[in-house]
């Protein structure tokens, strides 16, 4: 499959930095209730923070970095027995509390407790790579129906954003277009949607290299995400895209973040559509639309937007008439729109829906040993009081230093 060719200068870049991002992660615990082939956690049943030291991380988000919302995750962040404790103390900080779960712990009425402590939002993690009791086996359409369960379940409690992300393997891959798909459908309770291109270290690719973690050669061996190369881990996001437009073919992304080591990479890459309930779908938001969002948010709350209200999404048809004369993209939306109101009038009385799809290629290895990061990752969580990228927390828990990757050839 030929790779989508995207110029990175015609999209918006997104303005997150290291000290002033949408999001940062606060993980209160390593432990996990199910098995996933790509994590990259080391799974630890007696990890769990207590609350001072929670208190202690989120005290360092907020003296190192301006965020809109704390994504806690994990492990599975739902079995921290003060879980409701610390999205109360997030929300009285003035943060979104937003839960990364595998969904097996929600009931309803943690839910409802979770939304009374302040919780803003759900990210589900859900794929065909879990070992899930009931779900063993099922493919990523047929786990649409648990994807449903979970996304009914916040609506009926309201308020919530929710959004759903998948690793995406070699395997899986022809299945990304079903999940986009699936969203269109019920893009009124589904707000997000995230693919994440699987990523691990597999010896006899990287044979080439050393690595050292504070001067000193390691093994990497002990890394809960070393693997034995049986999947691709060459997946970049422009593949993920080019299978999206084999069925929407005129999908197109408005926004990115590119790598540390490669300007024109696409590490983050994000396209928000807009379109009513049961799929229909009219068009795809510009650059200029996400720029004047990000840039109107933080003049007014002093911070860069992420996981909107659900309140926010339903004006997909007065937002994209109100930039229209900014953005080709509302342009078109707003075209099409009244091109298919005026086939059915009764059409001018549905909401239409704003939903974002984001895709992400983690760190790469580049041929002179360089890793290419996420430049202004939001995935940033601490570390013995410093910021740290958390897809690679397992190394200074390990080796008290990331590891470096340097060629044979230059020792």
């Amino acid at each position: 499959m030929t790779p989508v060719a995207l110029d990175h200068r015609r999209l918006y870049r997104l303005p997150w930095t290291l000290p002033d991002n949408g999001i940062s992660w606060l993980e209160p615990t390593s432990a996990c209730n199910i098995v996933c082939v790509g994590c990259y956690r080391e799974n630890l049943p007696s990890s769990h923070k207590p609350l001072e030291v929670v208190r202690e991380e989120i005290d360092t988000f907020q003296r190192l970095r301006k965020s809109d919302c704390i994504s806690i995750a994990g492990g599975e962040p739902l079995l921290h027995p003060q879980i409701v404790e610390i999205v109360r103390e997030i929300a009285a900080r003035g943060f979104k509390p937003i839960i990364n779960t595998n969904g097996v712990a929600l009931t309803k009425e943690l839910l409802r407790e979770l939304k009374k402590a302040g919780v803003r939002g759900f990210t589900f993690h859900i794929d065909s790579k879990q070992f899930r009791a009931k779900w063993r086996g099922k493919n990523e359409i047929e786990l649409n129906e648990l994807r449903l369960h979970y996304a009914q379940m916040l609506a009926e409690v309201g308020g919530l954003s929710c959004a759903f992300n998948a690793t995406v393997y070699e395997d899986n891959l022809p299945y990304v277009p079903d999940i986009v798909e699936w969203a269109a459908r019920h893009i009124d309770i589904v707000h997000v949607v995230v693919f994440i291109a699987y990523r691990q270290i597999v010896p006899r690719l990287v044979e080439n290299f050393e690595f050292y973690a504070g001067g000193r050669k390691v093994d990497l061996n002990p890394l809960p995400y070393v693997a034995d190369g049986e999947q691709n881990v060459g997946i970049q996001s422009t593949d993920i895209l080019a299978v999206i437009r084999q069925r929407f073919p005129d999908f197109m992304p408005c926004a990115y973040l590119n790598g540390t080591e490669r300007p024109d990479s696409f590490k983050w890459l994000l396209t928000v559509r807009v379109g009513a309930r049961g799929g229909k779908i009219l068009g795809y938001v510009g650059p200029k639309f996400m720029e004047f969002v990000q840039t109107q948010h933080h003049l007014w709350k002093d911070r860069y937007l992420a996981y909107a209200h659900p309140r926010m999404l339903r004006f997909g048809r007065s937002g994209c008439l109100l930039l229209s004369p900014l953005d080709r993209g509302a342009r078109s939306v707003v075209a099409r729109y009244l091109t298919w109101a005026l086939r059915n009038p009764l059409r001018l009385l549905r909401p239409l829906y704003f939903q974002s799809v984001m895709i992400i290629q983690p760190v790469d290895i580049l041929e002179d040993g360089r890793q290419d990061m996420c430049d202004g990752c939001p995935d940033v969580t601490v570390w013995q009081g410093n910021l740290v990228w958390s897809c690679r927390l397992e190394e200074p828990k390990q080796y008290g230093a990331f590891v470096r990757t340097v060629p044979k050839c230059m020792l």
